[in-house]
């Protein structure tokens, strides 16, 4: 028995292994943009930490990592707002309001590209592909971090979740990107970050790779990733692309 499967151990990982091979021939790249083109999180927390301490949120204990990634993180505005003013909506989304503006005074001198952004980007502009943002932050700040990337030529269309009827995790971003790119979903992918953004591209009938940026790693899985990448670095994701290239040839 031990014989068996120590023979049917490489045919598992050979079909295992990550793979983007159901897109090809590929046409299209969707991206997220806090968490997945830069690692803004951190900067959301502290504006949202500091201005909730401001006006005594939680009897005035700062909020942590975990609550901000549980209950803050890679979701819109308006569900934010009705979680931490559950009984004051308008007050909740003037908060909010007030918050990005802070996140913008903050991402404009501190934001950073997350790590092999630029390798993916030569990638995908080398093989032709069309590609957009989608995301769920304000236009603002989607345009200002894009900007501040070098990306603004980059990106064929940004989608925002609040010009939509629905924001992620509803599939409607991603499915706007694919109709406004005039690509199929069978032959395009999505790179995000949170479990809100996996869900809608999942939704959408798409291939999504995860990246563990800042949310849990257990979290992301239960939102059915296709595989998951610790970074634009990751060798999973370039075997999975290099499979890509092998297949197009």
């Amino acid at each position: 028995m031990l014989a068996i499967l120590l023979n049917l151990l490489p045919l598992f990982l050979e079909s295992s292994k990550p793979s983007l091979a159901k897109v090809a021939p590929l046409k299209a790249v969707l991206f997220d943009v806090d968490g997945t083109l830069c690692d803004s999180d951190p900067l959301h927390h502290i504006a949202f930490r500091e201005m909730l301490q401001e006006i005594g949120f939680n009897g005035g204990v700062p909020i942590t990592e975990d609550y901000f990634a549980e209950n803050i993180a890679g979701k819109h505005n308006d569900d934010i707002a009705k979680h931490l003013f559950p009984n004051d909506l308008p007050r909740g989304l003037k908060f909010c309001e007030e918050k990005e503006e802070m996140f913008r005074r903050l991402a404009s001198k501190q934001l950073t590209p997350l790590n092999g952004l630029y390798k993916v980007k030569k990638w995908v502009e080398d093989r032709g592909l069309k590609r957009a943002a989608v995301t769920n932050a304000p236009r603002p700040n989607a345009e200002l971090m894009i900007s501040k990337l070098g990306l603004s030529d980059f990106f064929d269309v940004v989608i925002i979740g609040d010009e939509c009827e629905h924001a992620k995790p509803h599939p409607e971003p991603y499915l706007k990107a694919l109709e406004v790119l005039n690509v199929s979903k069978d032959h395009t992918f999505v790179f995000e970050d949170s479990v809100s953004g996996i869900k809608a591209g999942v939704a959408a009938e798409m291939p999504v790779v995860g990246i563990t940026t800042r949310n849990p790693e257990h979290s992301l899985l239960e939102a059915k990733p296709t595989f998951l990448i610790k970074d634009y670095e990751d060798p999973k994701l370039w075997a999975a692309l290099e499979e890509l290239d092998k297949m197009k040839a």
